[in-house]
């Protein structure tokens, strides 16, 4: 047995024993009895601690599945089989990589290199990146953005992306034999989205520059999807659209679907009435998304058969469930406070991501020279928005007095 299915069975037998301590510590009102409380909250915490290191091991043998992938494919042609032509983009060039690491490290002919580098030189000095390191870029930020594994994501090379979408579905109409079909009152509307510059800025040793044995496209791309993919997530959820993405929780974003009646906490019928605010069409892809103290919470609601609802995730990268449906956590969600959008239940894939394609770095030689290190800024544009608000549900806590 793998490391990631014991810690799954240890998990899922922990919960088990987690659920037998509540039952004998529920009093005649149904709420667990003050002194146990603190004994729960621990061996709930062992729960998510263990969760938490089944990711932590999942994401290890992800990353260490892709350092040991081949870098080239064996010839499987056949020698007078027609060749196509490969894509003539000038950053998925060898010679354009070759210069780019090259830049990177500082090494080869200076005017070589910026001549070959000179097709992927944007208005303020940068360079983009090659193609093959954009892509190990963006499956860093995945790993690091759980938003992005759930929204739908579209990529443009300009500045903004015009989306129709319909405002009225209309109504189709029972007729005659030989009768004129009606016209529909089917309307469509537009939404924009445009490129939003994120950036940051990367410290890396001379040591580490030079040293040809290190994976220096790994390291970076780890260091950008944790930066990157963290401010990323953050403003795909509480994003204001000033500057920045706007987030799924903006008034403009998803509907209130229910307001509970406490500050501090959610009940069985506020989750229940949650999932039903959803429409049917859209509940066949829904996934719950909430920070990680409410899951402590979900994990002590039962339904009305006396069942738990919340249940661990039992295979190999498969999510906890909440009513059957996939429960995420993130974060940048907002705590059980009086007022705030706690939870979203709803079809993720109608927030649509637009990654402007051509992620680009610049080499800053003198700012860290004291130090030894050399910096290196990264910049991306991107934008995020709802596009059908009905999609995704929100529960909000009860406001304050």
């Amino acid at each position: 047995m793998s490391k990631i299915l014991e810690l799954r069975s240890k998990r899922a037998a922990l919960w088990e024993q987690t659920k037998k301590f509540l039952e004998n510590h529920r009093g005649v009102n149904g709420l667990v009895a003050s002194d146990a409380v603190e004994q729960y909250n621990k061996m709930a915490g062992d729960v998510k601690a263990l969760r938490d290191e089944i990711k932590r091991l999942e994401e290890q043998e992800a990353f260490e599945a892709q350092l040991k992938a081949p870098t080239s494919k064996p010839v499987t042609g056949k020698p007078n089989a027609e060749v196509k032509p490969k894509s003539t983009k000038a950053t998925a060039s060898p010679e354009y990589s070759e210069a780019f690491w090259n830049m990177i490290r500082l090494r080869g002919d200076y005017g070589a290199i910026q001549n070959a580098l000179s097709v992927g030189v944007d208005s303020e000095g940068g360079y983009t990146v090659p193609d093959e390191f954009e892509r190990q870029l963006i499956e860093a930020l995945e790993e690091n953005n759980i938003f992005r594994g759930m929204a739908h994501i579209i990529h443009t090379s300009s500045s903004t992306r015009k989306i129709p979408i319909a405002e009225e579905t209309g109504m189709a109409s029972w007729i005659d034999e030989g009768e004129e079909i009606p016209k529909t009152s089917l309307t469509f509307g537009q939404t924009t989205l445009s490129a939003y510059k994120l950036g940051t800025m990367i410290k890396i040793s001379n040591e580490l520059l030079h040293d040809s044995a290190f994976d220096l496209a790994a390291y970076i791309s780890r260091r950008f999807g944790v930066t990157m993919g963290n401010t990323e997530e953050d403003a795909f959820i509480n994003g204001d659209g000033i500057g920045k993405p706007l987030g799924i929780l903006d008034d403009a974003g998803a509907q209130v679907g229910v307001t509970a009646e406490s500050q501090t906490a959610v009940t069985f019928d506020n989750l229940y009435g949650l999932y039903y605010s959803l429409k049917s069409p859209y509940r066949k892809k829904a996934t719950f998304l909430c920070n990680e103290a409410l899951v402590l919470q979900l994990m002590t609601i039962k339904d009305a058969n006396d069942n738990y609802i919340w249940k661990p995730g039992l295979g190999i990268a498969q999510p906890d469930t909440l009513l059957n449906r996939p429960l995420k956590t993130s974060s940048f969600m907002p705590s059980v406070e009086a007022g705030n959008k706690v939870m979203l239940f709803g079809d993720m894939s109608y927030y649509w991501i637009a990654d402007r394609v051509g992620r680009t770095f610049r080499r800053l030689n003198e700012l860290y020279a004291r130090t030894d290190q050399v910096g290196f800024l990264t910049t991306q544009r991107v934008d995020g928005k709802l596009i059908l608000p009905e999609a995704v549900k929100v529960l909000q806590m009860a406001a304050g007095a």
